[in-house]
């Protein structure tokens, strides 16, 4: 969900904290993180990862996209495939390829929250355009940007498409997506919490004034622990990597975490180290790193 784009200038040198435990999970985003600015997984951090999971880490995508935006890392999940998709709205396995994603875990935004949420930011922030993501379907207002370069299922005002008989009614929602044409990203986002609350969790990975909008305790901190309390790991074991404020509760969970050389500063004042920008391949200079120290 995030337009690429440098935030702050990149670290020469990754800053390394002392692991407490032997890492058994790598939880990396994708976007601004795992992937360069031009969407590729180079091959120097495909090696990486087939590395890490050799060697007995699993390697989790969590990222803000939804599971039909995971081709292009669908070619390069080892073991077992899973990704935290929707800032923790959704597990997916991604072992079906492009199309063919298999929900194993729907972290669900009421329709009734979901409403809310536009109705409190309408008031708050005039000028607030909204689309919906589900499992399935993307639904946007009309003069909601063309931001995610896809063609939306249906055209209609949010009310409409949350309403009981809205298309794909039937259709958990993941989460909903709110721009702003005016207002500064970090402002926004500030009004949005405040007028909005615990009805739901706001957040943006986005450069642009675009928020996203999850049901309540719905982050990817909170859906990454229950994966790894499924697996009987410890926060201490989990190295964590991020670039956006999705990613602060993330990184403030994991045991290790990196901030990308191009983060945002609230990102860089959440996690434990630093590693370089994501055109650096930053998160295979941290796996290398890892690897060559277990040996």
């Amino acid at each position: 969900m995030r337009e690429n784009g440098p935030v702050t200038s990149a670290t020469r040198q990754p800053e390394t904290p002392a692991a407490a435990l032997p890492p058994r999970l790598i939880a990396t985003d994708l976007d601004g993180t795992l992937l360069r600015d031009d969407k590729s997984v180079s091959e120097r951090t495909v090696a990486a990862l087939a590395a890490a999971e050799e060697a007995g880490i699993e390697v989790f995508f969590v990222t803000g996209r939804p599971a039909r935006w995971m081709d292009v890392v669908s070619d390069h999940v080892h073991g077992h495939g899973l990704a935290i998709c929707g800032n923790g709205a959704a597990v997916v396995d991604l072992h079906g390829g492009p199309g063919a994603h298999r929900f194993v875990k729907v972290r669900e935004l009421a329709r009734e929250n979901a409403l809310d949420a536009v109705r409190l930011l309408r008031e708050a922030a005039p000028g607030t355009v909204f689309a919906v993501e589900q499992t399935y379907g993307f639904y946007q207002e009309p003069a909601y940007p063309k931001l995610h370069m896809e063609i939306p299922d249906n055209l209609a005002s949010a009310e409409r498409l949350l309403a009981p008989d809205a298309p794909g009614a039937g259709e958990p929602v993941l989460k909903i997506l709110a721009f702003h044409h005016e207002l500064d990203p970090d402002a926004f986002l500030t009004v949005a919490r405040r007028a909005v609350g615990d009805r739901a969790t706001i957040t943006r990975s986005s450069p642009s004034a675009l928020l996203e909008i999850s049901g309540p305790g719905v982050s990817k901190a909170s859906t990454l622990e229950l994966c790894c309390a499924e697996r009987g790991i410890s926060p201490e074991e989990v190295v964590a990597f991020g670039d956006m404020p999705n990613d602060v509760e993330m990184l403030t969970w994991a045991g290790t975490s990196y901030a990308m050389g191009n983060a945002h500063p609230a990102v860089i004042a959440a996690a434990s180290g630093r590693t370089v920008a994501n055109n650096e391949d930053g998160v295979a200079v941290v796996i290398e790193k890892i690897l060559a120290e277990r040996l």
